[in-house]
């Protein structure tokens, strides 16, 4: 007997555990998730866009749009700095796989940590200034930018 032919790459693995991550997010409008590998695919780092630990996420706001302290904005920890605060050992030379592109704040926070590439599936954020800025930066750093050229799909049913 040979080996099965059809099993996913490394890409789609850990673009699908990042989207499995996400799907802990309570965030009503995006879920993101993030998955840090080492350079012997090994994962290191994992987390979704969510409230700090230990803050009720029944306490503070989800929303969109309004004065910014009614927002979700200011409370959020998106998916990449969860991940990075995350991980168990050094992230020097690492790829962060995201389900969404990311902002200029994760950006420096993935340059700081010495992550060398970012494999991502969405950039539809990508003309906003938030999204150029981190571009500059990330390019400035040398990180490598990978989008995947097809989406990949969780599907998980647990009751709803």
């Amino acid at each position: 007997m040979s080996k099965r032919k059809n099993a996913i790459t490394w890409d789609e693995y850990f673009m699908g555990l990042a989207h499995l991550s996400a799907m802990r997010s309570k965030d009503p409008s995006t879920q993101v998730g993030a998955v840090i590998v080492d350079t012997s695919k090994k994962i290191v780092g994992i987390g979704y866009n969510g409230l700090p630990t230990g803050l009720s996420d029944d306490e503070f706001p989800w929303g969109r749009e309004g004065e910014v302290l009614e927002t979700k904005y200011p409370y959020v920890v998106h998916a990449e700095l969860n991940a990075i605060l995350n991980a168990t050992l050094s992230l020097n030379g690492c790829s962060i796989y995201v389900s969404l592109f990311p902002c200029n704040e994760c950006a420096k926070a993935i340059v700081q940590a010495g992550i060398k590439e970012i494999v991502y599936e969405d950039d539809k954020y990508a003309e906003t200034d938030s999204v150029i800025a981190s571009k500059r930066m990330l390019k400035a750093a040398g990180i490598n930018l990978r989008q995947l050229p097809q989406s990949v799909h969780v599907t998980l049913n647990h009751g709803e």
